[in-house]
Formats: C-alpha cells, sequence, structure tokens
C-alpha cells in the first residue's frame, strides 16, 4: 500500500486545515486507517482511527471535539479536519494503514504502511 499525505501548513491559533491522505495498491475500503503525529522532540503518537467502511472513529483526548477524521471509499481517499488549532498541535501528521486482523487502534505497531508525513505549523 502506498500512502501519500498532503494538506500541511502554516496556520494562527484558532485556525482550520484539512489534511489528505491518496491511498493506492490495497483495497482502500477494507481498511481500517490511523492518523498519528510526531511533534518535535516528541515520540509518534495516536491521533485517531477509522474503521473500514467509515463506521466508527476513535480519538486521543487533547484532539477530541476538535479533530474529526472521514473517509471517501471510492476514491481511496483519508481525511484529517483540525478545527480550533493550538501551538501544541505543532507536528508532522502520518496517515496509516492498520494490519489485517488486528484489533488494536492505538499503537504504532499494528499499523503497516504509513505516508511521508506532511507539516503542521500552528503559529500563536
Amino acid at each position: 500500500v502506498q500512502l501519500q499525505a498532503s494538506g500541511g501548513g502554516l496556520v494562527q491559533a484558532g485556525g482550520s486545515l484539512r489534511l489528505s491522505c491518496a491511498a493506492s495498491g490495497r483495497t482502500f475500503n477494507s481498511t481500517a486507517m490511523g492518523w498519528f503525529r510526531q511533534g518535535p522532540g516528541k515520540e509518534r503518537e495516536f491521533v485517531g482511527f477509522i474503521s473500514q467502511g467509515g463506521g466508527m472513529t476513535l480519538y486521543a483526548d487533547p484532539v477530541k471535539g476538535r479533530f474529526a477524521i472521514s473517509r471517501d471509499d471510492a476514491e481511496s481517499t483519508l481525511y484529517l479536519q483540525m478545527n480550533s488549532l493550538k501551538p501544541e498541535d505543532t507536528a508532522v501528521y502520518y496517515c496509516a494503514a492498520r494490519r489485517r486482523g488486528s484489533l488494536v487502534i492505538d499503537s504504532l505497531k499494528e499499523y503497516e504502511y504509513w505516508g511521508q508525513g506532511t507539516q503542521v505549523t500552528v503559529s500563536s
């Protein structure tokens, strides 16, 4: 599976961005997907998850109520809508495809394919 993330940029605090992740190489609609991020000097962390088909989404506490994950299976594209951005959201954001058969949602080890990352910078 190849994943290509895009949509990052520089935004002021309180602003919004929408990230996209274009997928190819495996049936996208049968793949659960996640978003992760890695801030400066920090480890990569879980941001959110969407099940295959999109019926379930889950979010890390720091982004609940501000971020929303969606998917367009017809276009094989994953999205991350980020609202009310804060300086602490500054990070490289990665989309990832979860291993088939896995039931774990927030562990990096359960995601076998990763996009290249897109930088999001939130200024105060």
